[in-house]
Order: C-alpha cells, then sequence, then structure tokens
C-alpha cells in the first residue's frame, strides 16, 4: 500500500469510527501519547497546557497511556547524536522517545519573539538520530501546542514550524477538533494562570482528543 492510500485509509473523516477502535479495547496493547513541554519554565503554563491535551487524551479510550517530558529547567546541547560530549537531558529521555509503544506526539513551545523557544529547537535538532538507521517516527500522530504573551501573538507560526520539522519524520501531523485546526493556541494574559484562558485550554484539549483518535487509528492499522 502507498502512502497516499494510507493517509487516506486511516485518517480521512470517518474512515475507521473510534466506537470500532475501542471495540476491542482490552484486546490491543497500549499506546502512549508523550507529551513534550519545551519550556525553560519548569512547571508553567505551556506544561500546564500539555498536561491538559495529554489528560485529553488519556479519557479517549482506556489503552491510552500517557506520559508528560518536561524539559523545564534541563538543557539541551546541541552537539550531534553519538558525539561523545557530555550526556544531557536529551540522551537521558532518548530510549522514551524510542519506545515502540509511542503512537503519538503532542509538542508544546512558548513563543518567543514569534517563534519557537530555543529549547524547543535544540530538542527538535536532537531528534535527528530517530532518522537513522531508519525512520522511528514515520506514521506516528503528531500535534503543536504555542503559548503567547498575546491573543495572536504568533501561536500559528510557532506551530506551523514545529510541524514542519516533524515532516521531516515522515510523522503524521494532526489538529484539533474545530477552533482549534491548526494545534492548539493558548494565550497568557492572566499571571501565569493558563487555565483562566478558557478558549486556549479547550484548544488544547482538543488537540489531545484528535492525537489520540489518530494514535488509534494508527495502531489499528499496523496490528
Amino acid at each position: 500500500m502507498n502512502r497516499r492510500r494510507f493517509i487516506t485509509n486511516t485518517l480521512a473523516a470517518g474512515a475507521v469510527s473510534i466506537s470500532s477502535t475501542t471495540a476491542k479495547a482490552g484486546d490491543r496493547k497500549s499506546v502512549k501519547i508523550l507529551g513534550i513541554s519545551c519550556s525553560p519554565r519548569k512547571g508553567m503554563t505551556t506544561a500546564t497546557a500539555v498536561k491538559a491535551a495529554l489528560d485529553a487524551a488519556k479519557k479517549v479510550d482506556s489503552s491510552i497511556k500517557v506520559e508528560l517530558i518536561d524539559l523545564g529547567g534541563h538543557t539541551i546541547g546541541t552537539q550531534p547524536a553519538g558525539s561523545g560530549k557530555t550526556k544531557d537531558e536529551f540522551d537521558r529521555i532518548l530510549p522514551k522517545l524510542q519506545d515502540p509503544s509511542v503512537g503519538g506526539w503532542i509538542i508544546g513551545s512558548p513563543v518567543y519573539f514569534r517563534s519557537m523557544s530555543a529549547l524547543c529547537k535544540a530538542f527538535l535538532d536532537r531528534c535527528a538520530v530517530l532518522r537513522k538507521p531508519r525512520l522511528l517516527l514515520a506514521d506516528t500522530a503528531a500535534g503543536a501546542l504555542a503559548v503567547g504573551a498575546y491573543r495572536n501573538g504568533g501561536q500559528e507560526l510557532v506551530i506551523d514550524q514545529i510541524h514542519n520539522i516533524l515532516l521531516c519524520h515522515e510523522m503524521m501531523i494532526v489538529g484539533g477538533k474545530p477552533g482549534a485546526h491548526q494545534g492548539a493556541t493558548l494565550w497568557n494574559a492572566y499571571k501565569d494562570d493558563i487555565t483562566k484562558d478558557e478558549f486556549g485550554m479547550d484548544t488544547a484539549r482538543k488537540l489531545g482528543i484528535r492525537v489520540a483518535e489518530a494514535a488509534l487509528r494508527l495502531a489499528l492499522r499496523k496490528s
């Protein structure tokens, strides 16, 4: 089956109903969704938004497992894999990224000058190791969210930047439901209490649901 037909059959609207994927949940292996918060501020707005997306994803089906990887407070170096340089946080989390049970990623970044954070770029650059000797992330569902200081502060630009990199891994990019078609966009207008941005939190939950649905459909096709 060629890639175009695979995408059409798995992700087209109505191709596989969620009821059909959940009917035999007890017979399937778990599907893990990783949420990766790429803000240097540990446990703050971006991490909270990613966690909300994961919480929503977990409710889609009992076979969905989730894990939050908060990169806040850690340093991701720019050295290439296998360079022999000092180990850093990326080396510690690499086994989690290579876990074959992972069926989806949700990546979150704050908006810095209408771009992703340097931490997010460094993390994604280091993920080049997942492309050799084969595309380990190919056909894995992926979505992105961004937190900005303004409602229209560059969130969609950051989401697009993240998507462009993930496409190089041949990941299956998805957005959220209506209101979050490109991804989740959040506005930090309440002194770091991102939960008060009701619209933004809703987009995060919608993104989590969509990534979980896509991950289940892809896992079903692979089984």
